[in-house]
This record gives structure tokens, C-alpha cells and sequence, in this order.
């Protein structure tokens, strides 16, 4: 249990019962240390105003301001009102402490304030009843109607909106004696509970999967744009950062507040930051939804800004895989940069920050300094002039790389102490060249890179609140304007990896084939398999702008694949494991043209013609030799429809080759509307186009490959070796012979398909996307 310093436990007990706190709820109190102190500071002060005795209702409101007030040092400027009687009631403290939240500066407009929390206001009894009658006579008749049944509450809400700073119980009791005057005492119609009416059912939606998180099943039914549009969010207002809580006011936030909004207009200032030394995945999606979708649906605009400040790892190929797949999600940037593009500016703050006091250059090694408890730097405090001269020697390239950086005297949320601003790095940079052998490290540039551009709200995960208040601390210490950090929860998938570290080792160890392998879960590889970038934004809806990290089932994702593919992805026949069929009686001598739909379920979307000859191919699964129960599809003695021909076939003949494996079907043909409706209806090619097929499954046979608990041996010992399957010489119509890269389609019965960048003018590589919905019923 906690005491305030200085006081024992029992002291402050008694200050706290002495205000009208229970004993219970006193105990309680004291086991939250900040409110205990800050209850204990505010009594101390309201009976340095008033003397020792300070009655229940004072005590009660004494008790609100310390447990709602976030900034402390407005304390006993509230005390000092309550104590004297100036805030009387809930209401007046409610206006004061949004005053206070609203206006951080020093010194505080009395007038404006006592004006704004209703100060001296004196509401008569005349006004309140003069204001409940002219209320009553606006809903006279349905009173009169409804008599008792009414929601007096109604004219209660609309008295207090005319009279703000009545007291509540006065206004109640004028609108009980004018509702009773107008309609007399009540009658036993009056008391009867009226019947309640059945409120109809909503129609039943299509049932959806329910992403599971943390066990618990969860789904966001608003669109993107409407969880992110207006106060959705409880974002601040744009110039409005002050109000946010956490937020650090300085003597200077107001004014540079001022020229912010001169500059902005007010406009909402979001960016997207990705390190260029990777390929994004599926978690950044929901970075670059929150960030573009955020500006989008207010308004505003969104930056793509490159964190360059790594040269040992930054390539041109990620620089423009990063752009084209945040385009590819159907995003345009406002403007693209660089944070090398700030490198000048963010110098000339960093030699403003020791001039301050603020930095200074220490030569701990990087060993020294790792972890959250490294021993103090022994360079903490020497003289602002001799961390000048040593930063420009680090600049002119006077150390060796780990002799020595730029540290800030300032401790973040985590306990880590003097984060690192600027390191020695001997490596030309992607874009400013050799001009640079230091560099500013992510906590020195992300905040800064934010003001330079009037970010309004910066937009990050949930692990980067431990560096809020270094941002913010390095902001107000160099006197630029301050934006808002705002996190929200990571997006994570099981049976998968996206660490960059771990990728490379998938690459280098040959397990996938490159970053867009289509068993991985990066953009480039998702594009590759075939999924649409609006499947992936439906995805990032759908799990929602939550602030708790989301760990996903892939099953998720591919449901709403499936959802746009099926409406856009055109339908075609192939067959992967074919078996040769020959229509003895074939009706023609020459190769018929079929017309097939390319969606069948609305034929409006146009029609693609497909040939049709006495040789046809079928699924090996779609014949069984010898009948099993419910099994409806060729066998010897049944019949099967062939899709969009027109005909139904019948086995006439088996042919086997020497190991008794069923090599062709000799079948004669029947007109459907000539023969017995077959139990169903196949797909089929003939004269087709040779393919390649790529299958596949999850790369990782456990759901948390990372997870030493459950793969002690690491992720690289949990590889699926099944996960994907080649299938050589699989058979498709010739309708898609034009088709390009990327390009998705339903083959009928099978799967929804991509055409893979590997095919080429005399083959044709085609990725499964995602299987179709199973029909467990359908054997």
C-alpha cells in the first residue's frame, strides 16, 4: 500500500475521511499512489484557503479534480475555486477541468474562465420555471397523449440546455410540478407498464469467419474509411495537440502551434516511414491503411518517407519495390522523401542540442551501452565546448567507426538512458554519397523528419511508445514544433515469418526462392500468389484499427481473397491431373466451339468460346472404376454431365496400361436434353493449352514457427517440405493463352489461379491463389 512522502499511512487516512471519503474508500484511494498524492496536495491547499474543517460536498469535488486533472500544475489554481465556493457542482468542475485541458499556457484569463464554468452565475428560481413551461408547452400535446408514459427525461435535457449552470435538482423538481399540474395525478392507466413492443428481427447476414485474437473471436463490420473518419478514433483536432494526453506544454507549444496551423491550414499531416532495406509485408498493409487511409478519410495527406539513415543496408531494389506496393494498394503519396533529404537540417539541430547542454559525444562502446541498464557514461557532463569540437572531428572523419557518438541527456519510457542521436558509419549513401560518415539514428531523426514536414498525427506501432517521450522531449529541446504520436497494435500471422533477418536466411538457405516466393507473407510475394490488393485492404478492416497487437489465422485473409476474386475473377476450365477421354461417337467430324460464361452466375460480364473435340481431358479424380457410396460423379455405370457442352457422357470402354492404371476412357455421348439429368456436372478441356501449376501450402508446420516453445530448434527446423507442389503438365483452355502477369481466374471446380511471372511465350506458370470454399457435403 502506498503513502504519500512524508506522511504515514494513518495521517493520511485521516485527511482523506476528514473531507467525507468512507474508510473503505479512503483505502482504496491510498493504494493508487498518484491520485493519493495528488488528493493529499489538494486538500493541503483548499484548507490553506479555507482552515482545517472542509464539509463533504467541497471534499467530494476536491476528490474529482485529483483523480480527472492530467495536468498537476494546474492543481491550485482548481482547489483555490472549489475551496471558496466558486465551483459548486460537477458541471462547473467538468467546464473547468476542459478549460485548463484547452488552454496550457501560462498565465490562465480569469475572466474567460469564470465566464466559461458559469462563475458567480446565479440561476433564479424564476428563470427555471419560466424556462421548464416554455419546454412544456413545446411537447404539451404529446404529453397530453401520453401522459405519464412520456420520457420525462426529454424535458429535463432541453431545461438544462436552456439553463446550463442550474443546479440539476431545482430543474427536476419545476418539471415534476408543472408535468403534474398539466396532467393531475396519475391514474391506474397511468401506472399500468405499457406492452413492450417485439422489435423485428434484422435480416441475418451471410456468416462471416470472425478473426480470432487472443482467443477471442473478433470482426469490424465498418469499413476502413468509417473507422478512421472524424472523431472515430478520439484523435486530436489538427493544432489541437495540447489536449492529448502525455502531451509536454512548453512556454513556446502555442505559439509554434500558431505557425503550424498557419502553414497546414488545419489539414490533416500523415506519413508512411519503411526502413529501405527490405521488402514490406503484411503487417506494413495496415501501416500504410492507418497512415493513407487515416489522411484519406479526412481530408488530408499522407508523405511516403524513406528512413535512409542505414547506408550498410539500404538497396535501389527496395526503394522501389516499397513505392509500387504502397501504390498497388491503390495509395499515391503527396510527396515522396527521403530523411537524407534533412540531413543538413537535422546537423545543424544536433550541434543546437549541445549547445543547449542537451547532447553530448561519449565513447562507450556499443557493448557498453546495449540493454536497458548500461552502466552511466563517464562523458555525461563534460563541456558543451569540447562536445562541439568532438562532434565536428566526428563529422570530418577523425574516428573510427564505434569510437564515438552523439548521445541525448534524456531517459525514455523503458528506462533506457541517453539514447544514441548520431554514429561513425564508413558507407557511401544511396543517395547523398560520401558527403556523410555520420549518421542519425531512428530516436534523433523520426520526430525531427516529422516537424521539418507539419506532420499532424504520427501514426506508429504499439512497440514505439517506449520512444514517445523521447520524441517528444527532443522537439521542445530544440524549440520546433511538436506532433502527436499515436500507436496502434501490430498485425501478425500464424504459420509464417516476417522478420527481415529470417527471410534472408529463407532466401540464403534456398527454402523460398526470393522476398516474393508466394508462400511468404511480404506484398510482392501476395501479389505474386494472386491476391488483390483490395482483399488485403478489406483484410486490414476487417481486423481493425485496434490498439492490441492481432495475431491472424491465414484462413482470415484468404476469406476475403476468395470474396473479391469471386466476384472479379473470370472462369475458366483446366484440369491438373488429367485423364484421357474419346468420344466414340463423337457428333462431328470437326472440332466444335463451345460458348462458356465468364461468370456463369451473370452472363452480362461477356462469354469466351472454348474448343470442343472427341478427345476431351477430365480430372483423374472426377472416374472411379469402382462405385463408392455417394459418390456422384463418372464411374462405370454412371453417367456425368460435362459443363457448358451440352452433353453427357457415358464409359464404354476402360483402358489400362500395364501396371492396370487407368490410362483413357472410350465413352459415348448423349444430348442432355435427350438423356436422364446425370448426378453432376464436370469440367473439361480438350485441344488445351500445356501449363505449369503451382500449389501451394504454409511454409511452417507449426502455427508460431518463432516460438521456441513450440519449435525448440528454431524456425528453419520447421519447414513444411510439402509446401509446395509442381504439377508439370497441367491442361487449361485456350481462352487464356493472351493472358498477362498477374492476371487471376477461376479455374471451375478447382481453385482461384494467377498467372506467375515465370511463363513465358511457349509456357504458361500459373500460382494457386486460394482454394474454393470446401462443400464437405460433395464427394
Amino acid at each position: 500500500m502506498a503513502t504519500t512522502v512524508g506522511y504515514s499511512e494513518a495521517e493520511v487516512l485521516g485527511l482523506f475521511t476528514c473531507v467525507g471519503l468512507s474508510d473503505q474508500k479512503a483505502r482504496e484511494t491510498l493504494k493508487n499512489e498518484v491520485l493519493s498524492s495528488t488528493l493529499r496536495d489538494a486538500i493541503l491547499k483548499a484548507q490553506g484557503v479555507i482552515g482545517s474543517s472542509i464539509d463533504k460536498a467541497t471534499g467530494t469535488l476536491l476528490y474529482s479534480a485529483a483523480a480527472r486533472l492530467k495536468d498537476q500544475k494546474r492543481l491550485g489554481f482548481l482547489v483555490e475555486y472549489i475551496a471558496k465556493k466558486k465551483i459548486v457542482n460537477d458541471l462547473q468542475l467538468t467546464a473547468a477541468l476542459d478549460y485548463v485541458k484547452s488552454n496550457p499556457v501560462d498565465p490562465i484569463d480569469r475572466v474567460h474562465f469564470e465566464n466559461h464554468c458559469g462563475i458567480d452565475v446565479v440561476v433564479t428560481p424564476e428563470q427555471i420555471e419560466d424556462a421548464v413551461e416554455e419546454v412544456i408547452q413545446k411537447y404539451k400535446d404529446q404529453l397530453l397523449k401520453e401522459r405519464y408514459h412520456f420520457n420525462v427525461g426529454l424535458l429535463m435535457v432541453e431545461a438544462r440546455t436552456k439553463l446550463r449552470w442550474a443546479d440539476g435538482k431545482s430543474v427536476k423538481n419545476e418539471v415534476d410540478v408543472q408535468v403534474l399540474h398539466l396532467l393531475g395525478p396519475k391514474t391506474e392507466a397511468d401506472l399500468e407498464k405499457r406492452p413492450k413492443v417485439a422489435k423485428p428481427k434484422p435480416v441475418e447476414a451471410e456468416k462471416k469467419e470472425a478473426p480470432v485474437v487472443n482467443g477471442e473471436v473478433q470482426l469490424e463490420s465498418k469499413s476502413l474509411m468509417e473507422q478512421l473518419r472524424g472523431e472515430a478514433l478520439k484523435f486530436h483536432k489538427c493544432g489541437e495537440n495540447f489536449k492529448t494526453e502525455g502531451y509536454v506544454v512548453t512556454p513556446k507549444t502555442m505559439e509554434l502551434l500558431k505557425k503550424h496551423l498557419e502553414r497546414t491550414g488545419g489539414q490533416v499531416r500523415t506519413r508512411f516511414p519503411p526502413e529501405p532495406n527490405g521488402i514490406l509485408h503484411v503487417g506494413h498493409a495496415k501501416a500504410i491503411n492507418f497512415n493513407f487511409g487515416y489522411a484519406k478519410a479526412n481530408g488530408g495527406i499522407c508523405f511516403l518517407r524513406y528512413d535512409d539513415t542505414n547506408p550498410e543496408k539500404e538497396e535501389e531494389k527496395y526503394f522501389t519495390a516499397i513505392r509500387e506496393m504502397v501504390e498497388w494498394l491503390g495509395y499515391t503519396p503527396y510527396a515522396v522523401t527521403h530523411a537524407s533529404d534533412y540531413f543538413d537540417q537535422l546537423y545543424k539541430w544536433a550541434v543546437e542540442l549541445i549547445r543547449r547542454g542537451s547532447a553530448y559525444v561519449c565513447h562507450q562502446e556499443t557493448e557498453e551501452i546495449r540493454g536497458h541498464n548500461p552502466p552511466p557514461s563517464p562523458w555525461r557532463d563534460r563541456p558543451i565546448l569540447e562536445s562541439l569540437q568532438l562532434f565536428e572531428d566526428m563529422k570530418k572523419g577523425k574516428f573510427a567507426e564505434g569510437e564515438a557518438t552523439l548521445r541525448m541527456k534524456m531517459v525514455m519510457e523503458d528506462g533506457k538512458m541517453d539514447p544514441v542521436a548520431y554514429r561513425i558509419k564508413y558507407t557511401p549513401h544511396h543517395r547523398t554519397g560520401d558527403k556523410w560518415c555520420i549518421y542519425p539514428t531512428y530516436d534523433y531523426t523520426h520526430c525531427l523528419c516529422d516537424s521539418i514536414e507539419d506532420i499532424t498525427h504520427s501514426l506508429c506501432t504499439k512497440e514505439f511508445q517506449a520512444r514517445r517521450s523521447s520524441y517528444y522531449w527532443l522537439c521542445n529541446a530544440i524549440d520546433v514544433y511538436c506532433p502527436v504520436q499515436w500507436e496502434y497494435g501490430r498485425l501478425n500471422l500464424h504459420y509464417t515469418v516476417v522478420s527481415k533477418r529470417k527471410i534472408i536466411k529463407l532466401v540464403e538457405t534456398s527454402t523460398v526462392r526470393d522476398w516474393d516466393d508466394p508462400r511468404l507473407f511480404t506484398l510482392t510475394a501476395l501479389r505474386r500468389r494472386g491476391f488483390p490488393p483490395e482483399a488485403i485492404n478489406n483484410f486490414c478492416a476487417r481486423v481493425g484499427v485496434t490498439v492490441a497487437q492481432a495475431t491472424m489465422e491465414p484462413h482470415l485473409l484468404e476469406a476475403c481473397v476468395r470474396e473479391v476474386l469471386n466476384e472479379t475473377a473470370p472462369r475458366v476450365m483446366a484440369v491438373l491431373e488429367p485423364l484421357k477421354v474419346t468420344i466414340t461417337n463423337f457428333p462431328s467430324e470437326k472440332v466444335l466451339e463451345v460458348t462458356v460464361p465468364n461468370f456463369p452466375a451473370d452472363e452480362s460480364k461477356g462469354f469466351h468460346k472454348v474448343p470442343f473435340s472427341s478427345t476431351v481431358y477430365i480430372e483423374q479424380s472426377d472416374f472411379r472404376e469402382v462405385m463408392e457410396k455417394g459418390y456422384k460423379r463418372l464411374t462405370v455405370d454412371q453417367p456425368v454431365g460435362l459443363r457448358h457442352a451440352g452433353y453427357v457422357i457415358s464409359v464404354q470402354n476402360v483402358v489400362k496400361n500395364k501396371n492396370g492404371k487407368v490410362t483413357e476412357l472410350q465413352v459415348t455421348c448423349k444430348k442432355s436434353d435427350a438423356a436422364e439429368k446425370p448426378k453432376a456436372f464436370i469440367h473439361w478441356v480438350s485441344n488445351p493449352l500445356i501449363c505449369e501449376v503451382r500449389v501451394y501450402e504454409t511454409l511452417f508446420l507449426h502455427k508460431n514457427p518463432e516460438d521456441p516453445a513450440e519449435v525448440p530448434n528454431g524456425f528453419l527446423s520447421d519447414i513444411n517440405h510439402n509446401s509446395l507442389t509442381v504439377i508439370e503438365d497441367a491442361m487449361v483452355d485456350v481462352s487464356i493463352t493472351s493472358a498477362n502477369v498477374f492476371e487471376k481466374f477461376q479455374f471451375e471446380r478447382v481453385g482461384y489461379f494467377s498467372v506467375d511471372p515465370d511463363s513465358t511465350d511457349k509456357k504458361m506458370v500459373f500460382n494457386r491463389t486460394v482454394t474454393l470454399k470446401e462443400d464437405p457435403g460433395k464427394i
